[in-house]
């Protein structure tokens, strides 16, 4: 039997593995669980960043240069929803509508999203599962000096300038893992849990406990790459939401963060690391394919080194 990976990822950072992984693995031997936190409905569309995100870079559809969205996008319907007096906090292109609309008419028709997203993939031809987390509604909200925001309001329009006091998961404790999760997670031959924001992007996933469970019982090596360099972020709120819930920028707290599901860490070249964890170093810095296929190689080596 073929071996096979599982990741568990979210945002920028989670889908540059994933692509480095995807580019270097055998078709139809990965998965990816996504995380669904941060959808949302925004003007009557349902919205799932992580997982457009992550379909339109394994599509060679993603936007170089804002590092979400689509290629070549246009925003006409921007310019006329502003005309017309519309909130124009979280921009939806043209392009990108597209999916917005075909997902809603599923959903609306009682499709899941799971098999929505099974479709799109298929559609583009890419050769892998892309699982939401779950087929239920989980909604992660910040509770900040401003109060409680949902998150596309504290990420995206307040650009996380709030100080976050806690971070938690609307459904998450009741919510079922969409099908495919816990076999994937069971089945796999290494697990890996991506470069994503450990709080923001990760925890959703680990909030709904049979993906806990499954994390914790799984024979397979679980290995995380740490998405900090040189113990920065290099996008996103990573280093400032650790400093405001008390925790040093390090690869230590986000060790302690994953605490007994991890059995290695990727991190980057010299930058310390815990010694009760097995560690692999390399340059963790993913601005072109080549970069995204060294990481996902080191984390590769280290996950047959914990199979030996």
């Amino acid at each position: 039997m073929s071996a096979r990976f599982t990741v568990l990822t979210g945002g920028v950072g989670g889908a540059k593995l994933v692509d480095g992984l995807y580019r270097i693995l055998p078709q139809n031997s990965l998965t990816a669980i996504v995380n669904t936190g941060d959808d949302f409905c925004h003007f009557g569309l349902p919205i799932s960043p992580d997982i457009d995100t992550l379909l339109y870079t394994l599509s060679g559809k993603s936007n170089q240069v804002l590092g979400w969205g689509r290629e070549g996008e246009t925003w006409n319907f921007m310019a006329a929803l502003k005309s017309l007096g519309g909130e124009d906090w979280f921009n939806l292109g043209d392009g990108d509508l597209a999916l917005h609309v075909m997902r809603g008419m599923a959903l609306s028709a009682g499709e899941p999203l799971s098999k929505i997203i099974a479709r799109f993939a298929k559609t583009w031809e890419l050769q892998l599962s892309i699982l939401p987390m779950t087929d239920d509604a989980v909604a992660t909200w910040v509770d900040t000096d401003e109060g409680l925001l949902p998150f596309q309001r504290y990420f995206v329009e307040r650009q996380c300038a709030p100080k976050v006091r806690a971070v938690r998961f609307e459904g998450a404790v009741d919510a079922i893992p969409a099908p495919g999760v816990i076999a994937a997670i069971m089945e796999s031959d290494a697990v890996f849990v991506a470069p994503s924001n450990p709080w923001l992007s990760v925890d959703p996933l680990l909030a709904i406990p049979p993906i806990r469970k499954a994390l914790e019982t799984t024979k397979a090596p679980v290995i995380a790459i740490s998405p900090l360099i040189e113990g920065k972020a290099v996008k996103g709120p990573t280093a400032k939401l650790m400093g405001e819930l008390g925790l040093e920028v390090t690869n230590y707290s986000i060790a302690t963060h994953y605490g007994k599901l991890l059995d290695g860490l990727v991190v980057h070249n010299k930058d310390e690391a815990p010694q009760a964890l097995t560690i692999a170093r390399t340059d963790t810095l993913m601005k072109s394919p080549d970069d995204r296929e060294r990481v996902a190689r080191a984390a590769l080596a280290l996950a047959a080194g914990r199979n030996t």
